[in-house]
């Protein structure tokens, strides 16, 4: 069976593009890295491939908000195309500024089925300041299709805005109880928290990432593009060597999935 295509987004400030090519690459999928004019050009583009990966950084230098321009583009030039990926059975990932582009452009947490309205946001840490450092999280009861429940993973998290603010407590609620939040911050006893430096941005639940109606789509702030390579683990000289690192078990579900639904 042909390895499943995997669409790399390109666009002015994103930097982790090479480290997600290599891990779905290492994963058994074929990754071609597209550049987002050329995809707004020709948003058909999206038909050929069965994932769509929008990596990290800083997009568009993060002018206006993070992830604010490169979601604005998206939205005005290929809302239905990607709706329509979407709704044929392609999934989707983004990584850090790659979550906050799909929260602004509206495909997360995409509590209904219709076009796309932000219904969250993610803004400054309540540091005040950039956060680089390893964090552990785990995964819930959740909607995404290409991830384990109950899964604990350490990631490196890296950025400015990584706190999540919902319209209201009942949105708040609707997110935790419905299966919308794909991984939460976690203290040493795995449970949820707000508390840094072990939530490193202070969002409320511990929120870490979500997904959407259909499961399709997963967003989280911490890089498993920087965990995928086994010395990548920060303990890696005195727990030993794995196979992989944390990271790699999304990009191989990822592609087992696409490849299983043909």
């Amino acid at each position: 069976m042909a390895a499943p295509k995997i669409l790399v987004l390109r666009a002015p400030g994103i930097n982790c593009e090479r480290e997600c090519y290599h891990a779905f690459e290492i994963a058994g999928g074929a990754p071609e890295w597209v550049h987002v004019k050329k995809l707004v050009e020709k948003p058909e583009l999206l038909d050929q491939f069965q994932i769509l990966m929008v990596p990290g950084g800083f997009a568009y230098g993060d002018d206006i908000a993070a992830g604010r321009v490169l979601a604005n583009q998206i939205r005005r030039k290929m809302s239905d195309q990607l709706l329509a990926f979407i709704d044929r059975g392609g999934l989707a990932l983004g990584i850090c500024n790659g979550f906050q582009t799909l929260v602004k452009l509206g495909l997360l947490p995409r509590l209904g089925r219709g076009s796309l309205e932000q219904q969250v946001t993610v803004t400054h840490n309540l540091s005040n300041h950039y956060e680089c450092r390893w964090v552990t999280l785990r995964s819930p009861a959740n909607r995404c299709t290409f991830l384990d429940e109950g899964i604990t993973v350490r990631y490196p998290a890296a950025h400015a805005e990584g706190y999540i603010i919902t319209r209201d407590e009942e949105q708040h609620r609707v997110l935790h109880e419905e299966g919308f939040v794909a991984f939460s911050y976690v203290d040493p006893n795995g449970d949820p928290t707000t508390e840094y430096p072990t939530n490193p941005n202070g969002s409320p639940g511990g929120i870490a990432g979500m997904t959407d109606v259909t499961g399709r789509v997963l967003g989280l702030m911490p890089h498993p593009d920087r965990a995928y390579l086994r010395h990548n683990m920060p303990g890696w000289t005195r727990d030993g060597l794995n196979e992989h690192g944390d990271g790699m078990a999304i990009f191989q579900k990822m592609v087992e999935v696409a490849r299983a639904e043909g």
